[in-house]
């Protein structure tokens, strides 16, 4: 089995596809269905993102690789009672013989079902290699009514049960310690944006300097400006599926934004070759769109305080606290939790309603409004 990426030259749905995967058997003829499956994925928009094209071909690179390797057929759906199904044999091989990750096996085995569904609305298959089952999971105490109680959710029978995992974000003495720790004043506005805002490791990269002005000049009377974060703009932004979202920036710290770029940003940029994003490296250019280069300056500034930290748990910090100083401040008509889903941008709001169970861990210092404490502590 071998897993390419394609070339320009290849075209789906009249548009040129660089960069998608392909996968082929070992005689290096097409793996026709899995295939089929990428190209109806990316049809629907599913996997229109080239941050997670790699992570699906890997996915069903490594199931048909297994089926391969074992001499066995993606479509021996009817097996009998006695035989394990193919998608649980692989399953099972992947946590106890290769000893992956519980995470990585269920993303893998989520895009497996994926594509064994697409395969029985096609009439290629039979049926489905294994049952849908409904799984009840407890929420925890919720801001809104319809999240308290228990909920049911219908998932394949083969999936591995997800294990809770704690999230780790940073309590005020660390935020305190990180914030001054980096000596240079780049890397100090980055986290600090991150820490205002929750804006993922891509968003932070790819945030454009024409977001950024001063208050003041615009006679900006409100305490918090609302930043529209739309990838079609032309400025470059890039946000999670590309999707368009508005967050909302404190005015005071969009005024420190305004001096930073009008004191700091230009030093290191080479005239009139201008990038149009906030933060540049070294050699004055805009950072890989990825971010990993703001991934290993965060990791750096938290070593060089003791904080082990990364990038997408200054997200973490910035959703837990907020969730904390909203529902204390309690304004009316305020959802705490609908907020910062908006600001994370997440899809669903159970995907924010895991800091809920966090929040306890805060006890009764977080008082002032997170936006606000960061503030008072630069002051100091």
């Amino acid at each position: 089995m071998q897993l390419v990426f394609a070339t320009d030259d290849y075209v789906v749905a009249g548009r040129p596809r660089e960069g998608f995967p392909i996968l082929l058997w070992s005689s290096m003829e097409s793996c026709v269905p899995a295939n089929r499956f990428l190209q109806h994925y990316l049809q629907r928009g599913q996997i229109s993102s080239k941050n997670s094209w790699t992570a699906i071909g890997r996915a069903l690179y490594d199931y048909f690789g297994f089926l391969e390797a074992n001499e066995l057929s993606w479509d021996d759906v009817d097996r009998d009672q006695t035989q394990r199904t193919l998608v649980a044999g692989y399953r099972d091989y992947c946590l106890n013989d290769l000893r992956q990750r519980l995470n990585t096996v269920r993303l893998r085995l989520l895009y497996v079902c994926e594509f064994y569904e697409f395969a029985f609305k096609r009439g290629w298959i039979g049926k489905l290699p294994f049952e849908l089952e409904g799984r009840r999971n407890m929420t925890a105490n919720s801001f809104l009514a319809h999240a308290r109680g228990r909920s049911t959710a219908e998932v394949p029978d083969i999936m591995p049960a997800r294990r809770p995992q704690p999230i780790k974000f940073l309590p005020r003495s660390q935020i305190h310690a990180l914030l001054n720790a980096p000596a240079n004043v780049h890397h100090r506005m980055l986290i600090r944006l991150a820490l205002h805002t929750g804006l993922r490791r891509e968003e932070l990269a790819t945030f454009p300097v024409a977001y950024v002005f001063d208050p003041d000049k615009v006679h900006w009377a409100s305490r918090n400006v609302r930043v529209l974060l739309d990838p079609d703009d032309g400025h470059g932004m890039r946000t999670k599926g590309m999707r368009c979202r508005e967050i909302f920036i404190t005015r005071w710290f969009m005024k420190e934004l305004a001096q930073y770029v009008k004191l700091h940003r230009n030093e290191n940029i080479v005239e009139d070759q201008e990038p149009p994003t906030l933060f540049v490296n070294n050699s004055g250019k805009a950072f890989a769109a990825g971010g990993k280069a703001i991934e290993r300056i965060v990791r750096t500034v938290g070593m060089r305080c003791g904080v082990q930290v990364h990038t997408h748990m200054l997200r973490h910090t910035y959703a837990t606290h907020t969730l904390v100083a909203l529902q204390r401040s309690r304004t009316v008509g305020l959802d705490p939790l609908v907020f910062v889903q908006n600001q994370l941008g997440h899809a669903s709001i159970q995907t924010t309603m895991i800091y809920l169970h966090m929040i306890n861990e805060l006890a009764d210092d977080a008082v002032l409004a997170y936006a606000d404490e960061l503030n008072d502590w630069l002051r100091d």
